[in-house]
């Protein structure tokens, strides 16, 4: 009989993504992003707040996978880059203000949906 994927079995094939890998590659992505504004735009200012919440968005996925309820640098993290949506609304540019905010958004969710889910102790 062909194993097919059912209910039963498809955690197994599929098992859940930490939510720390979906952190660490947030991470590359608000540091590369400080770094490709710098290149592009010479933009200092981009360097530094890339580089800044990048580092903090890392430590904050480093808790996260080292105890999943240490959430909390991580969730401010995320949240402020979210504000960068106000950029996006008045630019009208999806780059970089529009990829960080969709991306923040994504995250902010993910770690609602990550912490409303977990048994309670």
């Amino acid at each position: 009989m062909e194993k097919g994927i059912n209910p039963s079995n498809a955690e197994e094939l599929w098992p859940m993504v930490p939510l720390h890998y979906f952190g660490f590659g947030y991470t590359a992505l608000v540091a590369t992003g400080g770094i490709t504004g710098c290149a592009k735009a010479g933009s200092e200012e981009s360097l530094g707040a890339g580089l800044f919440f990048g580092s903090l968005a890392g430590l904050g996925a480093y808790q996260l996978s080292q105890d999943p309820r240490n959430f909390w640098v991580f969730l401010a993290t995320s949240w402020t880059m979210a504000s960068l949506g106000v950029n996006f609304y008045h630019s009208g540019k999806f780059m970089p203000g529009g990829l960080i905010t969709g991306a923040s958004l994504l995250m902010v969710a993910k770690l609602g949906i990550s912490m409303l889910n977990r048994p309670q102790s």
